[in-house]
């Protein structure tokens, strides 16, 4: 769901974007959509931002709060004090993945475009959300993995955005473009 764009940023900022993981049980309770990795399968963290980002891996997204915080908790605390600095004040984070359970993230489609908006001043998170293929090979599997944001394909002027789908929400998108240096961003 579109709530991951915090997570994405949050490891982006983090200075361990190219440290090595290794996935463990966190991700055992992940479930929805996932890149379907492996406790124990090795990666570096910017490999499970494009799985999460391209894929919306909420296995991604637990892996990606324990490299960052050590915990799921900690790292929700770090994604709703990044909230407050970016002036989101109708949105609350419980959970890095934005899922409905255990317990709902709360969003405004305004605060969504601050989110955005800060997210694509970074230049990785840029190619990250514009990269409609990434392949992947780590110990365990290969991955290839396209970009679920069908405008990248169809839309010339498309730079980025996630897609999501949540029971509560139903489908969401946040999308970006840009034309004659002018930069949009669409809720």
């Amino acid at each position: 769901v579109t709530m991951k764009i915090m997570t994405a940023i949050l490891a982006i900022e983090s200075g361990k974007i190219n440290d090595k993981v290794v996935i463990g049980d966190e991700i055992i309770s992940a479930y929805g959509s996932g890149i379907y990795i492996k406790p124990n399968e090795e990666m570096t963290l910017l490999d499970l931002v494009y799985g999460l980002m391209l894929r919306s891996g909420n296995d991604a997204a637990l892996s990606i709060a324990k490299v960052v915080s050590n915990d799921t908790e900690s790292f929700v605390k770090l994604m709703n004090e990044k909230a407050i600095d970016l002036g989101m004040k109708d949105t609350i984070f419980n959970n890095p993945s934005g899922l409905d359970t255990p317990k709902s993230n709360y969003s405004t489609a305004y605060d969504m475009a601050l989110l955005t908006s800060y997210a694509m001043k970074n230049e990785l998170y840029k190619k990250v959300v514009s990269t409609k293929k990434y392949t992947l090979k780590t110990n365990m599997n290969t991955y290839i993995w396209h970009n679920k944001n069908k405008l990248l394909s169809t839309y010339d002027y498309t730079t980025g955005g996630k897609t999501g789908f949540t029971v509560n929400a139903r489908r969401t998108l946040v999308t970006t473009a840009s034309r004659n240096n002018v930069n949009l961003v669409a809720v």
